[in-house]
């Protein structure tokens, strides 16, 4: 049974870790030999995490005095805690030593089941344990920007190789130009005005004049 300074020293360790960390795993460890979690510690810290045994009830000490909203009492195992950097490459490491523990592919299966859940600090949300071995299951950050990358530039690679092979061949890529219909002449009839003929009469009376005499003269 470890002493009280013992538990202090672990709580304390556990503190440290915790203030470093952006996302706690959990896993169960019972039935798994030393070695092998030694070699989970040492693989972890590649990957800038930690493992930590910690006794259930310390750990949810920590978590009260630090606010964080999570119960460990749901495990009826012993718990053993991932520290880590980042949601991906905690579940990653957990996942990775899990699932090559066992000689069968059902021992293997048996062994990912001991993953238990965990714990986003930085959004301060719980994810269960489906939630942590599908992130554990995808490939590294930098692997999946490749994929994504190449998936980008396949296209015009195949655009380019068409083009070096048709220039190869001396046949240049056939570009359709647009089809312009020609306007249509919409034909104009201009009718002429119809001459229009008047007729003017003159009429002319008989003028009377009037002579000096004052008689009036028919003019002739």
């Amino acid at each position: 049974m470890k002493t009280k300074a013992q538990k202090q020293d672990e709580l304390k360790n556990a503190e440290t870790l915790l203030a470093g960390s952006k996302f706690l795993a959990f896993a169960e460890f019972s039935g798994i030999p030393a070695e092998e979690v030694r070699k989970l510690r040492r693989s972890a810290k590649d990957l800038g995490s930690n493992i930590l045994m910690i006794k259930k009830r310390l750990l949810s000490l920590l978590f009260k005095q630090k606010g964080i909203d999570y119960d460990l009492k749901q495990f009826k195992t012993s718990v053993g805690t991932v520290f880590s950097p980042d949601v991906e490459k905690g579940s990653g490491a957990i996942y990775k030593f899990l699932s090559q523990l066992g000689e069968t592919k059902d021992e293997k299966a048996e062994n990912i089941k001991k993953i238990l859940g965990g714990y986003d600090l930085v959004k301060m949300n719980a994810l269960d344990a489906q939630r942590v071995i599908a992130i554990g299951q995808l490939p590294p950050r930098e692997v999946l920007l490749a994929q994504f990358m190449g998936m980008l530039v396949a296209p015009l690679r195949a655009f380019m190789y068409i083009l070096q092979e048709k220039a190869k061949m001396g046949v240049a890529p056939k570009v359709e130009e647009p089809k312009v219909e020609a306007p249509t002449t919409a034909e104009v009839v201009v009718e002429e005005p119809t001459e229009v003929k008047t007729e003017i009469r003159i009429e002319t009376n008989p003028q009377t004049e009037t002579g000096e005499s004052g008689e009036k003269v028919a003019s002739s």
